[in-house]
């Protein structure tokens, strides 16, 4: 089937939102956003990790209110011949900066979509089964998720301050 691909996903990266450190501040670098209808403060990194072995080859690390789509032309190699990510990731087609990349799009469709289909499983069984296979592939970008917060322990980051200049 497909040989080479890229799988991409973002994961949040809290951090605490008091201001109880010696500069009595929160890190300028972190800040909020809203995932469902908790709000979370900190930090996303974006991973790409190849489709065949698993392995994570691009990393990047924004404040938590920047978009996935934002990230995506700097996770990619250049080599893939598909790329696969959730939901989020919809409009990627279509941006204007990925035009000139030339993959096959494996983009989840959007939960509510899902549900509708599901209402009718006879009918709608080829495109159910499709969606099942792309987020059987997609699972595999999960598991750096699980070794950066778990292993490392970057469930939570932390803010020491900025050293000052000597």
């Amino acid at each position: 089937m497909m040989t080479q691909g890229t799988l991409v996903d973002a994961t949040i990266i809290e951090a605490p939102s008091s201001t109880k450190n010696k500069e009595q501040q929160r890190d300028p670098e972190m800040h909020q956003t809203k995932k469902g209808n908790q709000w979370h403060f900190g930090m996303k990194a974006h991973i790409g990790v190849d489709a065949k072995s698993g392995l994570t080859h691009s990393l990047v690390t924004t404040a938590a209110n920047e978009h996935d789509l934002n990230q995506l032309g700097n996770l990619l190699h250049g080599e893939e011949q598909f790329v696969s990510a959730d939901a989020g990731y919809q409009g990627a087609p279509q941006r204007e900066e990925l035009a000139e990349v030339d993959v096959d799009w494996l983009i989840a469709e959007r939960p509510g979509k899902v549900r509708t289909l599901k209402q009718h499983p006879r009918k709608n069984k080829t495109a159910i089964n499709i969606e099942y296979m792309k987020a059987s592939i997609r699972a595999k970008v999960e598991h750096p998720f699980r070794i950066i917060k778990r292993q490392f322990g970057f469930v939570k980051a932390r803010y020491k301050g900025v050293a000052e200049k000597r």
